[in-house]
C-alpha cells in the first residue's frame, strides 16, 4: 500500500506556475526584432508590445506556431 499524503503536502511539493509575461515571450522568441521578422513588420512596432502588451491576434498566432514559448514558468519565491 502507498502511504497517503495530505493535499497540502502534495501542493507544497509542486512548484507554483504562472503564464509567461509578454516580455518573457518576446525574449524566448529571440527579441523584438526577431518577432518583427516573423510578422514582417518593423522592430519598433514590436518593441511597443513590451509596454502595451502583445495584440490579441498576434498572441494567438504565436501560441499556435510556437506553443513551447507559452509553457507555464515557476513562480519565483521571495527571499526573506
Amino acid at each position: 500500500m502507498k502511504p497517503e499524503t495530505s493535499d497540502k503536502a502534495q501542493q507544497a511539493a509542486k512548484p507554483r506556475m504562472r503564464e509567461p509575461t509578454d516580455n518573457e515571450i518576446l525574449d524566448k522568441l529571440g527579441g523584438s526584432h526577431a518577432v518583427a521578422r516573423i510578422f514582417e513588420i518593423r522592430g519598433p512596432s514590436v518593441s511597443d508590445w513590451r509596454k502595451y502588451g502583445i495584440p490579441k491576434a498576434r498572441r494567438m498566432y504565436l501560441q499556435v506556431v510556437y506553443p513551447h514559448v507559452f509553457e507555464h514558468v515557476p513562480v519565483r519565491r521571495k527571499r526573506a
